[in-house]
């Protein structure tokens, strides 16, 4: 699939991976849809404006099934097709199975896992009518290997490979393909807060000893988009941690 001009939907992408993704895509001279559960600031667009192509804003709940629809409906009123949906919103609330409450797992599941749902359920219709389409599921190393004090985050991840699978097999005829990145350990905010001592004792877990960058990430999923023969896989992005 050749990615210029093609309208791409970015769960998640106001920050992080999410948005290495938005930057990498519309350099490619794709259309995009920023999503976040808050509103999009014109300030987030406005880092867009180096590309060509034309980038709105959609906020929304993804956990949220009618909000889901509604989301895809006004991307798709604004742009004309959702050709590419890339999953990546996701939450982490991570404790030990012994203290982890009910609402605690469901709360990670609903956003993590149902939410990837309810928007895969949205555009499928659209683009089962356009018999063409590209899914990406953005899921982890730890839905993988598992995490201690991480039961819930990793039932969502482990979930959503299996979520990936299921879709590309329903829907591979319709030259609709459905793939996953399983990232491994990524710089960001999330890890730029760890001590020297947490950050050395989690590369020393990693054969290519470092963290991987947002930009890797990205590339991996111009490369799921733009791949005609390849559906229901799911890669890893992590230095080699998951190699089997």
């Amino acid at each position: 699939m050749e990615i210029i001009n093609k309208n791409v939907f970015i769960t998640g992408s106001t920050r992080g991976i999410g948005l290495a993704i938005a930057h990498h895509f519309a350099a490619k001279g794709a259309n995009l849809v920023l999503n976040g559960r808050s509103d999009i600031s014109s300030e987030l667009i406005g880092e867009f404006d180096q590309y060509d192509g034309q980038v709105i804003g959609i906020s929304g709940d993804v956990s949220d099934a009618a909000d889901a629809k509604r989301m895809i409906l006004e991307a798709i009123e604004a742009l004309g097709s959702i050709d590419i949906l890339i999953n990546n919103a996701g939450i982490t609330n991570d404790k030990l199975m012994l203290k982890m409450t009910e609402a605690d797992f469901e709360q990670v599941l609903k956003i993590n896992l149902t939410g990837a749902f309810n928007m895969i359920q949205a555009v499928l219709k659209p683009m089962t009518k356009a018999r063409q389409g590209a899914i990406i599921n953005m899921t982890s190393v730890v839905g993988l290997m598992g995490n201690v004090g991480q039961a819930n985050y990793a039932a969502s991840k482990a979930g959503l490979i299996g979520l990936t699978k299921s879709v590309a097999r329903e829907v591979a005829g319709r030259n609709i393909r459905v793939n996953a990145i399983a990232p491994g350990f990524i710089e960001s905010d999330m890890t730029a807060v760890l001590s020297d001592k947490v950050k050395e004792s989690m590369k020393a877990q990693i054969p290519m000893k470092r963290f991987g960058h947002t930009v890797e990430i990205a590339t991996a999923a111009l490369f799921l988009a733009s791949q005609e023969y390849m559906t229901g896989q799911t890669i890893a992005i992590d230095g080699g941690l998951t190699m089997q």
